[in-house]
């Protein structure tokens, strides 16, 4: 059975660095054959992504969740991910992409934000349900003559990682459901 996977990019910009970057990633890390790529690039879908309910997004939405993998990109604006991959990521309930492994993958001018994928969109990602197995890729796009290479180099890094996380999968105790969240009353003390 191949997996399903999915790349998400928030560039404003159709068929932008940040969407070769994603793809590169994917097609280096998983053996070609063995996955169907599903690619929403946002800036495709501008007009649809603040309309609510909107079929369009919903099928969008279930596409992400329904992912074994999912590289999350983002070009970086104002320090941290768009607004545009925001408001997609934003129409998930809580638990959302529960069962779905993410790469957050942000690209930018020079370092000065090297850890945003990391710090910025992974909790994100993580706070969806998703797991974040490693830290993000920051790509700077003035290294774009050396792509192929780094992004190589990332992909064996993260196939290690993934590697070590499958090999004591089949010896983890059955997880049971998890317990209701406390809710908050008006008052603020726990119901």
């Amino acid at each position: 059975m191949k997996l399903k996977v999915s790349v998400v990019v928030g560039n404003p910009k159709p068929q932008s660095r940040t969407l070769k970057i994603a793809e590169m990633l994917v097609d280096e890390l998983l053996v070609p054959g063995s996955y169907d790529l599903t690619v929403i690039d946002l800036a495709e879908h501008t007009d649809e992504i603040f309309r609510w309910p909107s079929e369009s997004m919903s099928v969008l939405n279930a596409a992400v969740a329904d992912s074994d993998l999912v590289v999350v990109a983002s070009p970086t604006y104002k320090a941290t991910y768009t607004g545009l991959l925001k408001a997609f990521l934003d129409r998930y309930p809580a638990n959302g992409l529960r069962g779905v492994t993410a790469i957050p993958l942000m690209t930018g001018g020079d370092l000065t934000h090297a850890l945003g994928p990391t710090v910025s969109l992974a909790p994100l990602l993580t706070e969806l349900g998703a797991s974040v197995p490693t830290r993000g890729l920051y790509f700077v796009t003035a290294a774009m003559d050396r792509a192929d290479e780094i992004v190589r180099e990332t992909a064996q890094e993260y196939a290690m990682t993934l590697a070590s996380l499958a090999s004591f999968s089949s010896r983890l105790r059955p997880a049971a459901e998890p317990e209701p969240a406390l809710s908050l009353t008006h008052d603020g003390g726990a119901s």
